[in-house]
């Protein structure tokens, strides 16, 4: 079963600074929505904001037409799961009990065993291809099998929407494209809402059904790959001369960034053509 999820006229002040203002999105269920924008455009902001981590100063977050903040945590839990970027946990624990945390909402605390056996466990673990790292500890992992560990135990709640913090930071590029994929199919395979954070355009245009670009603490522009990420929205929205053209086998956008655009650019400029 999917989750609708919703913003409406979203504000929100930190340090005495506007970062996000009057934010209005609703985010189909079952897709795979991407938010891009400059750095400190309000990307993550938004991302605590939708997760209930963050309270705006006005405005509100809804799921299914209700306010998040009718919603127990361990009830939010159930419906939505997070995975923020650069997690820490003990150096003792290991995958199989981080993973186990993720049924905390379902459980009261003195039948939690993150060690023991539970389908939702087991299937988490599957589905992420991490089941052979369950006794390793976590602190010995590699970047991107931790990634996918993080990601396990968010599946673990049994979620209906994932928010994703920037999951692909600090990976190489073939783990960055293991954890998407991984995301992608997720979403595929369930139906999972996917509201998740990334920094690069090309990833985004082809594993996102639509993108969201930011700027400023407010949604710059708003559609599907082709449309928010042609040659002329990048220039407007990152001020960068970019070449777009479409892959022939998979229909996505293709970007290749060419040059940072020193000065404000024409408000009707395309770029699109050959590098």
């Amino acid at each position: 079963m999917t989750a609708r999820i919703s913003a409406r006229g979203l504000r929100l002040s930190l340090g005495g600074r506007r970062i996000l203002d009057g934010i209005d999105l609703d985010f189909a269920p079952g897709r795979v929505h991407g938010i891009l924008g400059p750095n400190g455009c309000g990307k993550t902001t938004l991302i605590r904001a939708l997760s209930g981590a963050l309270r705006p100063d006005a405005g509100e977050v809804r799921l299914d037409d209700a306010p998040i903040r009718a919603l127990s945590p361990a009830g939010l839990a159930r419906v939505m799961a997070v995975v923020w970027q650069g997690g820490q946990v003990s150096g003792d624990v290991t995958v199989r009990r981080l993973i186990g945390y993720g049924r905390y909402a379902y459980l009261p605390w003195w039948r939690l065993n993150p060690s023991g056996r539970d389908p939702a466990i087991e299937e988490a673990m599957a589905v992420t291809g991490v089941a052979h790292l369950s006794h390793r500890l976590v602190a010995s992992l590699s970047g991107g099998e931790r990634q996918r560990v993080w990601i396990a135990m968010a599946l673990a709640q049994q979620p209906r929407v994932l928010l994703l913090d920037e999951p692909t930071t600090y990976l190489d590029i073939a783990h960055q494209l293991d954890v998407l994929e991984l995301i992608r199919d997720l979403n595929q395979r369930s139906g999972l809402t996917v509201i998740t954070v990334l920094h690069d355009l090309a990833q985004a245009a082809r594993y996102c059904d639509r993108c969201v670009v930011m700027g400023e603490g407010r949604v710059r522009t708003d559609g599907v790959p082709a449309e928010a990420l042609s040659a002329g929205q990048i220039e407007r929205n990152f001020a960068v001369n970019a070449w777009v053209t479409t892959d022939p086998s998979a229909g996505h956008p293709v970007i290749v960034p060419r040059h940072r655009v020193s000065a404000a650019p024409p408000e009707n400029r395309e770029t699109e053509g050959a590098p």
